[in-house]
């Protein structure tokens, strides 16, 4: 039975990587897939899904007036796919998830997202609440602080190297300008540090 995926976590944590060899191992089995990644990230190049360890693949793109559902149908119609893999899953729009939900109930074809959970400021982007809210299934994907704890958070770095507490959510960039950390590091890196009884 079809379902819709969501692969969350934070920056740096090998979503492509995984994504990348999820849609190998469809391809090994002779098998068909199709990849979708956000056009608004070119960090790999538009059209284009990459990893940090250096794998890659050509990719169509969505923007936020796509319509995911129509997306899908058209691949489906030029023949055989076991499964769709949309990276970047965090820029889409409430409306795209529940397009993608239509197209696991009405077409049948499984929906692998992967994406992140919230953004610098500890907000939830409108495409990972939505697909909290509508996934069949979630799989939370981990990498870890600086201290060895699990990551949970990421801090955007301004221009003197200091955590950022303002600006627009979305701002495409990747080590140089993200750092993942647990909450309690996070809440130091953006000034609200723990409480003076050490708690």
């Amino acid at each position: 039975m079809a379902k819709l995926y969501f692969h969350y976590s934070t920056m740096n944590a090998g979503k492509s990587t995984l994504l990348l060899a999820a849609s190998h191992n469809y391809i090994e089995r002779g098998m068909q897939t199709y990849l979708v990644t956000a056009r608004l990230d070119t960090r790999a190049g538009e059209g284009r899904i990459a990893s940090r360890i250096g794998i890659g693949c050509a990719a169509d793109m969505f923007e936020a007036d796509t319509d995911m559902f129509e997306m899908v149908k058209n691949r489906l119609s030029r023949g055989d796919c076991a499964c769709i893999f949309i990276d970047e899953a965090q820029f889409l729009t409430k409306d795209q998830v529940w397009q993608l939900a239509r197209a696991v109930d009405d077409l049948g074809v499984p929906v692998m997202c992967y994406g992140l959970r919230v953004d610098f400021r500890g907000e939830l982007f409108p495409g990972s609440a939505a697909l909290l809210a509508l996934a069949d299934e979630m799989r939370e994907v981990r990498t870890i602080c600086h201290c060895g704890k699990k990551a949970t958070m990421v801090v955007r770095k301004d221009a003197t190297g200091h955590a950022a507490r303002d600006g627009a959510q979305v701002q495409i960039g990747g080590n140089e300008t993200y750092v993942a950390l647990c909450r309690k590091h996070w809440r130091e890196a953006v000034g609200d540090g723990p409480d003076p009884a050490g708690e």
